[in-house]
């Protein structure tokens, strides 16, 4: 069992998205799974790429999505995007400069950012959409 496990009340009625946010889960259990069977820095370094990356990839498309939608609070989603990048790209220099380790406080981060990004910043937006396609 993995950090992370997604169930159906993530689901923002929005294909694309909602397939990217399964795929993030994923690739957050694989590196939790990394850690937990105690792989070596190298493997876990490529595991935790994977995620920033493919995150990377999902806020562009997200914000992309909104934009094309007249989504009117993309600009704030867009900063909390900005905060969450910033932030964990910190934390993987430090990984990289030998500073600190992947640890379980670092995965909990990003599921609980995770978490509470899907459930309220962009339930909001899958509402917003939902709402203008039915009016």
């Amino acid at each position: 069992m993995g950090i992370f496990e997604w169930n159906s009340s993530y689901l923002l009625g929005v294909a694309q998205i909602d397939e990217d946010h399964k795929q993030l889960v994923g690739l957050l259990n694989k590196v939790y799974e990394t850690l937990l069977n105690g792989r070596e820095k190298a493997e876990i370094e490529k595991m935790l790429d994977s995620l920033i990356d493919y995150a990377t990839y999902h806020f562009a498309a997200e914000e992309s999505w909104m934009k094309a939608n007249s989504y009117p609070g993309l600009e704030m989603h867009m900063q909390e995007h900005e905060r969450f990048c910033k932030r964990i790209v910190e934390m993987q220099k430090d990984f990289y400069q030998g500073y600190t380790t992947v640890t379980l406080e670092l995965l909990a981060f990003v599921k609980y950012w995770l978490l509470d990004h899907i459930l309220s910043t962009d339930a909001e937006a899958g509402r917003y959409i939902t709402n203008k396609k039915t009016i």
